[in-house]
């Protein structure tokens, strides 16, 4: 039987949060799902907090890095839907069936998402992220406003058409993900729903690499801006040939866009 969830899991010396992420997928009432850990070689206690989930499918073996971890669990995937939920984050409760009944009335849906929670290291809540209707030029020009713990992929027609992530990208993968399926005329649905708990803690990758004083680090975050650059040359608007005018232009263009953010926000409310 084919599952209604795929829920694929990339980790690597998360222990410590994993058993909540797990305990949060296997709460899930109303769907039938799998669950794919993909590690790519922890040393820690995952595998022993993954043992206690029956539920949940192991594979531990070296990777390139996150985006060929979830492309891992991608390709073995057999759910309906797909999704990659981080070993420290947490779905809500109820939030598989409200995507599969929301699915149920929207039959042309690719990609369906909703809003999320950031909370603390500790789990406590720190704020509601409020999302809207697809836009596509604020995802490529803006960043990518919508959170991969809450966004859902029908297999069908991403995966199994080949749409994997670019596993060149280490940063914002989900960012380009999302604007290739979207220039591919894949259809994005929105669901008014708080859908999943994202942890901010110092060791989330796209939140670990601030400018300090040496050059390492000032190159690890050039790299995280230079995979920004690349969406928007390769999915937005582009208006010059000269790199340091098409910059201006994306500032303009950002500054715009991130108003048009803030009255979208007011206008559909707080979650």
């Amino acid at each position: 039987m084919t599952p209604d969830f795929t829920i694929v899991t990339p980790s690597l010396g998360y222990g410590r949060f994993i058993g909540d992420c797990l305990a949060s997928v296997a709460g899930q009432e109303g769907v039938t799902l799998e669950h794919r850990v993909i590690d790519a070689g922890s040393t820690d206690e995952t595998a022993e907090v993954v043992a206690r989930f029956p539920h949940a499918t192991f594979v531990q073996e070296p990777d390139g890095g996150m985006s060929e971890g979830i492309n891992k669990g991608f390709r073995a995937a057999r759910g309906t839907w797909l999704m990659w939920l981080n070993a420290d984050d947490r779905l809500k409760p109820g939030a598989l069936a409200a995507v599969k009944a929301h699915a149920a009335t929207r039959p042309a849906s690719d990609v369906i998402y909703g809003g999320w929670d950031f909370v603390r290291e500790d789990g406590g809540f720190e704020k509601r992220m409020t999302v809207f209707p697809f836009r596509r030029r604020m995802l490529s020009h803006l960043g990518c406003y919508i959170g991969s713990t809450a966004c859902f992929f029908r297999r069908a027609t991403t995966v199994g058409e080949g749409h994997l992530l670019d596993e060149d990208f280490r940063y914002v993968m989900d960012g380009e993900y999302l604007s290739r399926l979207a220039a591919a005329g894949k259809r994005f649905d929105y669901l008014p729903a708080v859908l999943a708990e994202f942890r901010r803690h110092g060791a989330n990758l796209s939140l670990r690499n601030r400018p300090a004083g040496d050059a390492a680090e000032w190159l690890k975050r050039e790299k995280q801006w230079a995979e920004s650059r690349a969406i928007r040359r390769a999915y937005g608007w582009t208006f010059f040939k000269n790199d340091h005018l098409n910059a201006v232009a994306d500032a303009v263009l950002y500054y715009g866009l991130l108003g048009q953010k803030a009255w979208l926000k007011r206008w559909y409310g707080r979650l």
